[in-house]
């Protein structure tokens, strides 16, 4: 007994419409051939329709049905308002198109450190921004924002770190590292990072466009040994001279290219990779992190490394770098500007001398006036000296706490203890070698004294703060006893607001922070 395809459809229709009314409509809707009542969405049957019928009441239903619809005039067909129902009747009728879609953004932990080595476990989502990371730890440190705080990526392996910047994926530059690899994410402060837009002339000899070249070390691939040659920087990428310092097309070879590969500085060029001075960078390929991949250079002082580094930045992002500088709080993971407000710092043109003297303060403009206030103040402090410390580690006669005098600077986020002068420069230069930049810490030489060691022109200087004595009261001097202070806070304080002789005011401190 053969049955046709129509008589087949038929039938899967009827037995749809045993099982459930809903199904028959979905069946009907998905063979093309259903009426008004076929297209009728679910939520408008009755709630009877949806039960089970009796065996006897089926085919009086039926034969009912099929009267009212020949009594009723053709209706003009209703457009289905829940498409999605049509569909075929082996799938689900509940679509997943109905249902609100899930956050696609995932979550990752990643592991932070400070300089004194404690880390800070983050959850962050995966289009998180560098700037975002250290907005994250600002708020959560209650830290304050002057746009100097900064994400390192540390590859101890090959010995070199960089700048991660703002706009960078941190989950982007977390997938490029090896599983065996101990790579770190360090947080901490960089005052050189948009230096060079706060401060051009530092970097340039001239106002006209850079023209970036020199004399630079280079390592020879596969080999040990470090060759002198001319390079050329051009935005296509870095060159060197086959002939002395010709610039002629034919005498340039190319070196390497910004695109595909990260700029590093090394910490350790000299132990190693055998390197003639210590300030050493190079390249590194995104995708690769062994020590054979690297393009590795140095040159002969920490300005001459600094202005490069700076101008592949500025090749490699171009006005992405000024955007980051310009609009610090543009992030992708919530931390706006909107939800965050920036922290204003004091710039030394916005400090002036006032006269607190009468019953109204008001401005000193005269600047004989006013330095002959700062004078008088110089002298009020100096007979403040009863809470004060004489000698290091010895108070004076007229001090009443001497415990707790003794130990008043160390508590100063500025003065590091028993440092070295070696860890006092790697401290100003990991933090950028910005004029200004200082710390106070224990002479080795001289157990009784201190040393200020503080950045200007791209250079480390170190001045040495002796204790004289005057009337029985010890205090505190960098230059010979002309200008004395009675503890370090208050030298500290001065030179902040006070070139003296120093190259230039105190501006930044370098400070060892926890997470």
């Amino acid at each position: 007994m053969t049955t046709s395809l129509q008589d087949g459809q038929s039938a899967a229709s009827r037995a749809a419409a045993r099982d459930s009314p809903l199904a028959a409509q979905v069946c009907g809707a998905a063979q093309g051939r259903g009426d008004a009542h076929d297209l009728a969405p679910a939520p408008w049957l009755h709630a009877r329709a949806l039960l089970p019928l009796p065996d006897g009441t089926r085919g009086c239903a039926a034969d009912r049905r099929k009267k009212k619809d020949l009594d009723v005039p053709e209706m003009p067909s209703i457009p289905n308002p829940f498409p999605e129902l049509c569909c075929s009747p082996f799938t689900s009728v509940l679509s997943a198109d109905l249902f609100p879609k899930a956050n696609s953004r995932k979550k990752q932990v990643i592991k932070v450190y400070s300089e004194d080595e404690t880390s800070r476990a983050l959850d962050v989502p995966s289009d998180i921004t560098a700037r975002d990371v250290c907005q994250l730890l600002i708020l959560k440190n209650h830290y304050i924002d002057d746009h100097s705080w900064t994400l390192f990526e540390h590859l101890p392996h090959i010995g070199v770190e960089r700048t991660i910047e703002d706009h960078e994926l941190v989950i982007e530059v977390l997938s490029n590292w090896g599983i065996e690899e101990e790579n770190k994410l360090y947080f901490r402060k960089n005052y050189a990072k948009y230096e060079f837009f706060k401060n051009p002339m530092m970097f340039l000899s001239s106002s006209t466009y850079p023209e970036i070249h020199g004399f630079l070390h280079a390592k020879e691939q596969g080999k040990k040994s470090w060759k002198k040659i001319y390079f050329f920087l051009r935005r296509s990428g870095l060159y060197f001279s086959t002939k002395g310092t010709s610039k002629e097309p034919r005498h340039l070879q190319f070196f390497s290219e910004f695109g595909n590969s990260d700029i590093y500085v090394s910490l350790a060029g000299k132990k190693k990779h055998g390197a003639p001075t210590n300030y050493g960078f190079c390249f590194k390929p995104n995708k690769a992190g062994g020590p054979r991949d690297l393009k590795m250079l140095c040159a002969e002082e920490e300005q001459s490394r600094t202005c490069w580094v700076t101008a592949i930045r500025l090749l490699k992002y171009g006005m992405q770098l000024y955007q980051n500088y310009m609009h610090p709080y543009q992030g992708r993971s919530g931390c706006s500007s909107q939800s965050i407000s920036p922290m204003r710092s004091i710039s030394e043109n916005s400090l002036v001398a006032m006269d607190f003297s009468g019953q109204k303060s008001r401005v000193i403009e005269n600047p004989t006036e006013a330095l002959s206030v700062a004078v008088e103040e110089g002298l009020a402090w100096r007979k403040k000296g009863c809470l004060r410390l004489g000698t290091h580690g010895s108070p004076t006669a007229s001090s009443q706490s001497s415990a707790t005098n003794m130990a008043i600077h160390r508590s100063q986020p500025w003065f590091h203890h028993k440092i070295s002068r070696d860890e006092a420069q790697r401290l100003i230069i990991q933090q950028g070698l910005v004029d200004g930049v200082f710390l106070v810490r224990d002479s080795q030489s001289n157990p009784k004294t201190f040393v200020l060691s503080m950045s200007h022109g791209q250079k480390i200087k170190h001045f040495q703060i002796i204790p004289v004595e005057d009337d029985g009261e010890m205090f505190h001097t960098l230059d010979d006893g002309h200008t004395r202070f009675t503890d370090l806070i208050q030298l500290v304080e001065f030179y902040q607001l006070n070139k003296g002789v120093l190259p230039c005011k105190l501006k930044h401190y370098c400070a060892r922070i926890a997470l």
